[in-house]
């Protein structure tokens, strides 16, 4: 058979090569063995072909004889050597791109092969090579014997397989990640198929697991729109996470990458995932718990509250705060939380509480001609935004943080004006955890937040980490050196007035603060906090405050005094009435007659529904119920996503139809088996289409990949459900674990 490969290339010598150059080349190529793998057979093939090149290129008539012949094939067009197989069509012989070519006995393929490998030229060995496992009709009948030894099938399993770990490589020196991984799973599922070679299938596998940080970053950094592509990088995530035990976990993912290595890595890719995507992923990690997680979630939580109007997402970034700061100061992030939340007085008593003094100077600044620090805190809150949060978002890098537009918003009234007062002793809505399942008994266990992460005085989002660094690094290595990844922006270079750590912020640009309360947007003006615009002293400022309280106290005994009056009304309503209004007795069913017969049993009253008006346990227990059947439909095999809307209103909705979208996409089928108790019911008939239910639910996962099980899972959760009323049936808007 005729093959495109020459002398001089099997030697590695130029043409113009002296006696002496072809010499030393000749010799060291013999004393260059293959890899101990390899058969002797395709040893002694290798063998052959040097000995045939050095023969004929170290007689000089036979090289000048060659030479011209070599010269002939290469220049001369008209010239079309006869193809003896479809298999040399492939290697493109003849035709309008003529090669020099040799020809060779079919038993001297796998060592052609090899020095193919040897090389460098693995796009040929792979062209050649697959079709002599995988397509019988491209080759000729004496190949398809040749093929039936397993000696020589397995020396050609081995040279592709190694062709697809050195182009992975290639292409992983040229920043080609994903190309990389596709090569090097080539050759893996190569290997796995023949079941051969499992030490070759294992430096493709350490060569996958290093390569996967940049996988991610390729994936999302994606100039374009393409879900497949991001869908696929998030997985990638999600596996490292669960193989590292968390952000902050020590877990052995085989990446390569340390703890501080790997927190730099997340820091970096946070710019390529949107607002949404990162809020599902930290909420997540930080039920681990872990307070690295919980930190970057909250920030999710309150950009996107912020910019999409949804205030109900900065009140749980505000509880999620809650536990941080038993042991972090995280005393800005809640003030800021509590003003966007309209909680005037809360907000300054976080600011109180605050450490952190170039912040605090800030405030201060802007807000000396106030009885309080509203005006510099709505000034630092909008900076803060605009500078530190938002451009760590995909999806929030172009987006302006105002204040006035945010408190404008009609579902922003609409929530604020739901909340209870600020003077109420008790929050209603205000889940009292078990102490089982207590925030307590969470911190105990969740891990303190490193040193890099914590708030700092500086820039406080973009001071968390230092930028993960991939470069190109070497084959076999954890991490390279200087390159950063396109569209990359580094801490602290954010837009705007954003100072650096080093330069105080009391020299921002400063905004009038009689402006900013003027232009009727601070919180105060619509909770009903201060807003006077007198010049008192501290100390009256305190005073006011005190009174305030102290209305506000009278007010609530006020409301309880007329709750009392009114149940007392009503018990004796009851005692006039007389025992005949009440209730028939309940029977139970278990009780007998005196003659031993069974007590018949009334008939028991209609099953709950959705649609029912108020909130029981019972109607609570059918609208998770029905969510739970809803979500086997929708994981199943059909996919059933248009049943999403029955149950789940938005934002809810939006987000499971994404994670419905995910699955199909990865064809990845759920059967779920579950078992549910009500254990809290949370409703004010004052505000009858809003509620909550916390819910004891069981979960039994059996998930199948491909149509192959990947696994059984049991969970045991304690879910909260919050409930509206849309169109006169009860939906889920939100729902955590708790």
């Amino acid at each position: 058979m005729r093959i495109p490969l020459d002398y001089y290339r099997i030697l590695g010598v130029p043409i113009q090569a002296t006696a002496q150059q072809l010499s030393q080349s000749y010799h060291d190529r013999a004393l260059q063995l293959p890899r101990r793998e390899y058969s002797d057979l395709a040893i002694n093939a290798r063998k052959q072909l040097l000995d045939e090149a050095y023969g004929v290129l170290s007689d000089p008539e036979q090289r000048s004889a060659y030479d011209a012949s070599f010269l002939a094939k290469t220049y001369e067009l008209d010239q079309q050597p006869q193809l003896d197989s479809p298999l040399e069509s492939l290697l493109e012989l003849g035709g309008n791109a003529p090669t020099p070519w040799i020809e060779i006995n079919h038993e001297q393929l796998v060592g052609a092969l090899l020095i193919w490998q040897e090389l460098g030229e693995y796009d040929i060995v792979l062209k050649l090579g697959q079709p002599l496992l995988e397509d019988p009709v491209r080759i000729s009948p004496e190949q398809e014997r040749l093929m039936q030894s397993k000696l020589i099938r397995a020396d050609v399993v081995l040279t592709i397989a190694l062709a697809c770990l050195e182009l992975g490589r290639e292409h992983w020196q040229q920043g080609h990640s994903e190309k990389a991984a596709i090569a090097g799973q080539t050759g893996q599922e190569l290997l796995l198929r023949e079941g051969l070679f499992p030490n070759v299938r294992g430096e493709i596998q350490a060569d996958l697991y290093r390569l996967r940080p940049y996988r991610i970053l390729e994936l999302l950094s994606h100039e374009g729109e393409d879900e497949t592509r991001r869908t696929q990088g998030i997985q990638l995530l999600r596996d490292m996470l669960h193989e590292r035990g968390g952000i902050d976990g020590t877990g052995d993912d085989q990446s390569g990458l340390s703890v501080d290595d790997f927190l730099r890595f997340i820091q970096q890719i946070r710019h390529y995932l949107t607002v949404a995507e990162q809020q599902e992923l930290f909420e997540l990690e930080a039920r681990r718990p872990s307070a690295v997680a919980t930190y970057l979630a909250v920030y999710a939580l309150i950009a996107r509250g912020f910019a999409q109007c949804q205030p109900y997402l900065i009140t749980r970034a505000k509880e999620m705060l809650q536990r941080l700061g038993r042991r972090q100061d995280v005393y800005l992030e809640q003030a800021v939380c509590a003003l966007l939340l309209g909680q005037t007085e809360e907000a300054s008593q976080a600011l109180e509480l605050s450490q952190e003094y170039e912040p605090l100077a800030f405030i201060r600044e802007n807000s000396q001609d106030s009885p309080d620090l509203l005006p510099g805190l709505c000034l630092y809150g909008e900076r803060w935004l605009q500078n530190e949060v938002f451009p760590h978002f995909r999806d929030l890098v172009d987006q302006r943080a105002s204040l006035k537009d945010y408190f404008a918003d009609d579902q922003v009234q609409g929530y604020l004006e739901q909340l209870p007062s600020e003077g109420a002793a008790q929050n209603q809505w205000t889940v009292v955890e078990s102490p089982a399942l207590g925030a307590a008994t969470a911190l105990q266990t969740e891990p303190r937040i490193p040193a890099s992460v914590a708030p700092s005085t500086g820039g406080r989002t973009a001071g968390m980490f230092e930028d993960f660094d991939p470069g190109m690094p070497a084959p076999g290595s954890s991490q390279g050196g200087g390159a950063r990844m396109p569209g990359h922006r580094p801490p602290g270079s954010g837009r705007g007035a954003h100072l650096s750590p080093d330069e105080p912020r009391g020299r921002e640009r400063k905004a009038d603060p009689v402006a900013l309360r003027d232009e009727g947007y601070t919180p105060s003006r619509r909770r009903g906090g201060r807003t006077s615009s007198s010049r008192g002293s501290r100390r009256g400022s305190r005073s006011q405050s005190k009174g305030t309280r102290s209305l506000i106290f009278l007010g609530l005994g006020g409301v309880v005094g007329v709750f009392f009056f009114v149940f007392l009304i009503g018990q004796a309503i009851q005692l006039l009435r007389g025992p005949g209004f009440d209730q028939a007795e309940v029977i139970d069913p278990m009780e007998t007659m005196p003659n031993g017969e069974e007590m018949p049993v009334e008939e028991a009253p209609p099953a709950p529904s959705v649609a029912d008006p108020i909130l029981t346990p019972e109607v609570a227990r059918e609208v998770v119920q029905m969510w739970l059947d809803v979500k086997k439909l929708a994981f199943g095999s059909e996919y059933r996503a248009d049943q999403l809307e029955t149950i789940l209103t938005n934002p809810l909705l939006g987000v499971w139809r994404g994670r419905v979208q995910q699955a199909r996409n990865s064809n990845i089928v759920r059967e779920y088996q579950h078992t549910l108790s009500v254990d809290e019911v949370i409703f004010d008939p004052a505000q009858p289409n809003t509620g909550a239910a916390v819910v004891s639910v069981r979960e039994r996962t059996t998930e199948f990949r491909a149509g192959a099980s990947a696994g059984v899972r049991d969970d045991n959760l304690r879910v909260r459900y919050e409930l509206v009323r849309e169109n006169n049936q009860w939906k889920i808007r939100d729902m955590r674990i708790l």
